[in-house]
């Protein structure tokens, strides 16, 4: 697994060979698998297990969080982007190569979205909603947002700092989440 987090960051998932995996970890094939079905299988435990480890994070957050719409997003939105950020392996497994991996991780990235979606929608559950606007797809508006602004700091030759993502991400979720 460690392995694998280093090489389907970089070089990437569609660049990293069984047996590259394999010579990294220091493993037989056989012993890889017996573990997984293959490489697919690999990145999607990969891919789970950065998922679930951030719901615990922002979860933890958000309960945490002083009860104002804008301190639950201010609380939520930072407590993501820097466990999302704190480990460049992390952010590129999690916001680029599932996007990447093609129909690999399809099934693992929906089901992501759905549970952070639930968790924007229970963070905002508190305050009237926008009238007429569905808080479903603000959530998962939101959540797309977040993505490219992650996106857009990995690949950055010269990203911004963290501070200022993590401030226009906060600004962009109030304004959507928000009461007009």
């Amino acid at each position: 697994m460690t392995a694998a987090y280093t090489l389907y960051a970089k070089p990437g998932f569609s660049a990293t060979t069984i047996e590259r995996l394999c010579s990294e970890a220091r493993i037989s094939n056989r012993a890889f698998y017996e573990c997984f079905g293959g490489r697919e299988e690999l990145l999607q435990a990969l891919h789970e297990r950065c998922v679930e480890e951030s719901l615990v994070v922002v979860a933890k957050a958000l309960q945490d969080a002083p009860n104002t719409l804008e301190g639950r997003i201010s609380a939520g939105v930072r407590s993501y982007m820097e466990f999302a950020t704190a480990d460049w392996r992390r952010a590129r497994i999690m916001h680029l190569e599932v996007r990447r991996s093609g129909d690999v991780l399809a099934t693992s990235r929906q089901r992501a979205v759905a549970s952070f979606a639930r968790l924007v929608e229970e963070a905002s559950a508190d305050f009237p909603p926008t009238p007429g606007i569905d808080r479903h797809l603000l959530a998962l508006g939101v959540i797309g947002a977040l993505q490219e602004l992650l996106i857009e700091w990995i690949l950055a030759e010269n990203p911004v700092e963290l501070d200022e993502l993590i401030g226009v991400a906060v600004h962009i979720c109030v304004r959507a989440l928000g009461t007009s």
